[in-house]
């Protein structure tokens, strides 16, 4: 198993004395009667065979896992691995089936199909600590809520939402059987927890005589041993089984929770925790509980839009469109040579689209979503303590992981030393501090390094801006499209601009996502996490890391950094020196926050609908593909095995990356939300898809994943907190520095007087004065470019948006002592609303306790309980024990077995 240490050391082997020769042993068999018991030889009729059986020839025993291969060129080698290591399977009390590739649809894929006995299930349960029920629930449960009545359409049926009895459960003892509620031996454990049984003695069975190390059913497959390993759907997902002995859960999940029109229905997670294990659960209840949060964040911002709309009238752009106003003030140029003079009336329709997201409703949506994101936190900790209660997973620790480590790990181990909690000997990877430095800097300069991609990217994409405004504006001067009723006044350079980078933007992204989510999982592989959770973590966090970089940074430059160092007329400032000729974009005249919305968007809608098509349109038509040839046999001939063979495989990060997409989501509607107020509207209609998609995904696409437990959204919690965090400060300077809100309140207060007081005049005072007879030469316009109503004679100077003192003063081209004003109120507001905000969050988390006082009183009640049954239970065997000795206590004298004891081999390292 590990380097240094013999087979025999690797091995538990446990005596069943019970077991008599001549007897089938309940199943069992041992590895040297292999023909025995995989019935090679029994007649099959194919066409007999029910097209949805889980069970082997005989009808009995259950398939829990099943592996394909087929024969090629290099068939010999692969064929004394599989032999190797299917006899170290049945060693270990695994009991096997072949398929034959003749009997197969494609007439090339052996099946072999794997059983894992009563014995067997029971060391292993043991082994991994699963709980089972002992005792049938009888804490009254008060789920009854007012106005219950109000939600019977979005009700699903009892028997879909508790698919089984609510027992009281407790860790599984192999030596105390008869402490458990086991009716029936074959069906106690479900098939979920069966073929995680399964899939952990895979994952750590040797295949190789010469060296031990090679083992686990991942190297197999890696190397073409095995095409496939995958447990078997109990049915097919539009009809219910043939087999009366068979659950159907697969039916109903399809029926009640994966087609489309069930989205307005609640989700039955105990049935998807039942089917697919607690891992796949966690990660559904989260979806829908952050679904059912962002309707109420939609809602709000909603509203906040439509009183934009509303209040239209009431806001200063009018005095944009105001040809009196507007289309009286000449500005100056927005690019060098290239740009003429224009004038401000032009930007109307840019102006109105702002207003829309730039008012005062913005500020209060901007507070109300840091105050939403800590309610959201908040209340799934409860949710999440609530479940973690009724699924039994309150005492499953990240210790008792440790029981589960990654055969990555186990392999290159070659040393022992003493844990010091549990004061027992463990296997550790035998590294100088000099390697774990080493491993260290260079999976991080790694990351550093495809971060300085996206960053690079990024400034080519400015410097793309840059360049292409210039021809924009000489090509759209005299454009037809300019002259459309509807949208010629919305096609602008600058509009053609913002749009083209957006999307040239989000084309790199995803190409630098997919190149680097490989390189994410090699340098995580080099590191050699010890156990799963751990590989998760540490690609959790250089995944996230580098995807915040990649998808914020373009909304990041909008917000914070365009228009904010341009310079002004006459000293223009460039973005690679004067010498470039690429001189700084400057924000319109209706302000930057127009473009971030914008970008915002196209990157945010790109993204969900490209993750769609990616989710759910490529796995369909791979499925399609594949099974074209199946579609044209009768149904007995393509039995359960081959079709779910022909599925798709969800892979070990398949929720990593379902994790993943929906966090990088959450971040765009909380840390940009202030700048579009429907960003959660636009959320909420995905995530209602999503849901529906990714439970289609996993019913009907992809092969039955292997059942895993998990009592978190472990590493993702902590990053959730830190974006809520985060998006408070971010939120707040895109009010200040971003949104034109506080410039227009100083206004307001500082140069009119009076409760009635108006923003008239506003526009004109935001403007500077320039000289046009100043003008380097570098940067006046070529004369072909002016309008035609411009006239230099009459025309002798230009405006742009600053406050700098006009020309002729004192202190011409500085600024104003009302820049100063509006900068110390930016800051203000800035310090004001993270203090205001950071205050509430900090005290509605202190309001709410993480877990409820109900479900603190059921776990303590449940506890004492079973402390009590087991007290009473020991107290009953050992009167039956005292019974059955006597009134002398003489020592019980137990008959020696004529039979070999039978030796079961347990592949476990942290056993020994």
């Amino acid at each position: 198993m590990n380097r240094g240490k013999s087979s025999d050391e690797t091995l538990i082997e446990m005596d069943r004395t019970t077991w008599s020769s001549g007897e089938e042993n309940n199943g069992f068999h041992a590895g040297s009667d292999k023909e025995t018991f995989q019935l090679e030889n029994a007649e099959v009729d194919k066409q007999q065979q029910s097209k949805d059986s889980v069970y082997f020839r005989d009808g009995v025993r259950r398939i829990d896992f099943v592996l394909s291969y087929i024969d090629d060129k290099d068939g010999e080698k692969k064929q004394d691995r599989r032999k190797e290591f299917e006899d170290n399977l049945q060693k270990a009390g695994l009991e096997l089936e072949t398929e034959d590739k003749s009997e197969s649809e494609d007439g090339r894929t052996h099946f072999l199909k794997i059983h894992v006995p009563w014995e067997v299930l029971a060391t292993y349960a043991d082994v991994l600590k699963i709980k089972v029920p002992f005792k049938i629930n009888d804490i009254p449960d008060k789920k009854d809520m007012p106005m219950s009545w109000l939600f019977t359409p979005y009700r699903l049926p009892e028997h879909v939402m508790q698919p089984e009895p609510d027992y009281f459960t407790a860790t599984f003892d192999k030596s105390k059987t008869d402490f458990f509620l086991i009716e029936d031996k074959e069906t106690f454990f479900p098939p979920s927890t069966r073929n995680r049984i399964v899939y952990y003695i895979l994952s750590r069975c040797p295949y190789s005589k010469e060296d031990k190390d090679k083992k686990g059913i991942k190297r197999l497959l890696n190397n073409g041993t095995y095409t496939a390993a995958f447990p078997l759907h109990d049915c097919r997902y539009w009809t219910r089984s043939r087999d009366a002995n068979c659950e159907s859960e697969r039916y109903s999940l399809y029926k009640y929770w994966a087609r489309f029109t069930r989205f307005y229905k609640e989700q039955p997670l105990n049935l998807i925790r039942k089917y697919y294990g607690e891992k796949i659960g966690i990660y559904f209840a989260w979806l829908g509980f952050y679904t059912e949060m962002l309707s109420y964040a939609a809602v709000v911002g909603l509203l906040c839009f439509i009183y934009g709309v509303a209040s239209f009238d009431e806001n200063v752009w009018r005095e944009i469109c105001d040809e009196k106003i507007g289309g009286q003030i000449v500005m100056c140029p927005l690019c060098d040579k290239k740009c003429g003079y224009w004038k401000l009336n032009t930007t109307c329709s840019a102006s109105w689209q702002s207003y829309l997201f730039d008012n005062t409703a913005t500020v209060f949506f901007a507070i109300f979503m840091g105050i939403w994101v800590t309610l959201f936190l908040e209340f799934w900790k409860r949710r999440q303590a609530r479940l973690e209660y009724e699924w039994d997973l309150v005492d499953f620790e990240e210790e008792q992981q440790q029981l589960q480590l990654r055969p990555e790990y186990e392999t290159k181990c070659t040393s022992r030393r003493l844990n010091r909690v549990t004061q027992e000997q463990e296997w550790v990877l035998d590294q100088t501090p000099a390697d774990k430095a080493g491993r260290f800097i260079l999976c991080w300069a790694t990351v550093v390094l495809w971060i300085s991609l996206i960053i690079a990217s990024i400034i080519g994409v400015i410097a793309y801006r840059l360049a292409v405004f210039a021809a924009f504006a000489s090509i759209m001067k005299d454009s037809p499209a300019n002259k459309l009723e509807v949208v010629g006044t919305f096609i602008t350079p600058q509009f053609a601009t913002s749009v083209t980078a957006s999307c040239i933007n989000f084309v790199i992204i995803m190409i630098l996502n997919f190149l680097y989510e490989r390189v994410a999982i090699k340098i995580t592989d080099m590191e050699v996490p010890k156990t799963h959770m751990e590989y998760e973590n540490k690609l959790t966090v250089k995944m996230f890391l580098f995807q915040f970089v990649n998808y914020y940074s373009s909304c990041f430059y909008v917000a914070f950094f365009k228009g904010k160092f341009v310079g002004y007329p006459g000293n223009y400032a460039y973005m690679f020196g004067e010498w470039s000729g690429l001189r700084n974009e400057e924000c319109e005249a209706g302000g930057c926050l127009i473009e971030l919305t914008t970008q915002l968007v196209i990157v945010m809608v790109g993204k969900q609908v490209w993750g769609n098509i990616q989710e759910a349109l490529v796995p369909w038509l791979r499925n399609w593909w594949v099974s074209r040839s199946a579609r044209n046999h009768p149904e007995s001939l393509y039995s359960r095995w081959e079709q779910d063979h022909d599925l798709q495989c969800s892979g070990q990060l398949g929720l990593f990356y379902e994790y993943l997409e929906m966090v990088i989501q959450f971040g765009f509607i909380t840390l940009f939300v202030a700048s579009f107020p429907l960003a959660p509207l636009l959320a909420l209609m995905n995530n209602i898809l999503e849901v529906r998609v990714d439970a289609w995904k996993y019913t009907t696409q992809f092969r039955r994943p292997v059942a895993a437990k998990a009592h978190s959204i472990g590493a993702w919690d902590e990053i959730l907190n830190m974006i809520a965090v985060f998006s408070v400060v971010t939120n707040a300077f895109i009010v200040s520095f971003t949104s034109d809100m506080i410039p227009r309140l100083v206004y307001k207060y500082t140069n009119r007087e009076g409760s009635n007081n108006t923003m008239a005049g506003y526009i004109n005072d935001s403007l500077s004065f320039f000289n046009i007879s100043e003008f380097q030469p570098q940067n006046r316009p070529d004369y072909d470019e002016n309008p035609d109503w411009f006239n230099s004679s009459i025309i002798t100077t230009c405006r742009y948006r600053d406050h700098r003192y006009p020309p002729g003063h004192e202190k011409q081209y500085t600024h104003t002592m009302q820049f100063w004003h509006i900068l110390a109120a930016k800051l203000a507001f800035i310090i004001i609303m993270e203090h205001v905000v950071f205050v509430v969050k900090f005290f509605v988390a202190w309001l709410i306790p993480d877990v409820p006082s109900e479900v603190k009183a059921r776990i303590k009640r449940e506890r004492y309980l079973i402390q009590e049954y087991m007290h009473d239970y020991e107290l009953e065997k050992l009167k039956i024990q005292l019974s059955q000795n006597g009134p002398n206590m003489e020592e019980c004298i137990c008959p020696t077995t004529a039979t070999t004891p039978v030796k079961l081999e347990v592949l476990s390292d942290c056993l020994t």
